[in-house]
């Protein structure tokens, strides 16, 4: 899987990319035929925005998040924007997978097919 992880207005240190690169482990349990994740993070004036397109065979799942700036919990703000996007896409991808899984026997299509 290709990872791309970009910045505006914020330097991508190796802390960060490491936490997304952690985090994408989820998608690699999930489902096989993943291609590229691209992330995007941001800082606003009030917020820490997380976004994540992820490519998948046959589709492209997007996610956002915004984290608004509290006076209580300073120091990972961007850490918890960035697992509520991977959050976001997990269950995406689960959604996906659901979508694509056969519900039906091979002996109810041959009865409806001989009718």
């Amino acid at each position: 899987m290709q990872i791309q992880i970009s910045g505006q207005h914020i330097a991508i240190t190796p802390a960060l990319r490491e936490r997304v690169e952690q985090q994408i482990g989820r998608f690699e349990r999930l489902f096989d035929n993943i291609t590229a994740l691209d992330v995007v993070l941001s800082v606003d004036k009030a917020e820490h925005k997380a976004s994540g397109t992820l490519h998948c065979s046959g589709t492209r799942l997007h996610a956002d998040s915004n984290i608004r700036v509290q006076d209580d919990s300073k120091n990972d703000r961007m850490y918890a924007a960035v697992d509520d996007m991977i959050a976001k896409l997990a269950d995406q991808l689960r959604k996906h997978k659901e979508k694509l899984k056969d519900h039906h026997n091979a002996e109810v299509r041959e009865a409806r097919a001989a009718i």
